[in-house]
């Protein structure tokens, strides 16, 4: 089965801001996290992840900063500010409201289609 992006495309910034609620991170270390604490099941490249985090730092919710890693590398860190947290809480808001609205409506059509087959075999009993 192929995989689709649609519904991730979406949840990338949400996704991110979770991950540095736990602390600041440097962006490959944030789609590490999001990979291993999704068990795998979603991924995020770092050419996806990084437009969203400049984004973010332009907004205002995160801030970043630059870290020695050995003698000549240096990492660019990023940091959940104040308004990045409330933020976060819109989003996530925002989130389980279109999950509940998808909940409701696969529910009502996982009934109608039960109902469906209910019929189908109560024809064939007969």
């Amino acid at each position: 089965m192929a995989k689709r992006n649609s519904f991730k495309k979406g949840t990338i910034e949400l996704l991110t801001l979770a991950i540095l609620q736990d602390g600041d991170c440097y962006g490959y270390q944030i789609t590490q996290s999001i990979c291993d604490k999704s068990n795998g099941i979603i991924t995020v490249t770092e050419g996806a992840l990084y437009p969203i985090l400049y984004r973010l730092v332009d907004k205002g919710y995160l801030t970043d900063y630059k870290k020695p890693a050995g003698k000549r590398l240096m990492r660019v860190y990023y940091h959940l500010e104040e308004a990045g947290v409330i933020y976060f809480h819109e989003l996530l808001e925002e989130y389980n409201q279109v999950k509940l609205g998808v909940e409701l409506i696969l529910s009502q059509n996982q009934s109608s289609s039960e109902i469906a087959m209910g019929g189908e075999n109560i024809e064939q009993k007969n």
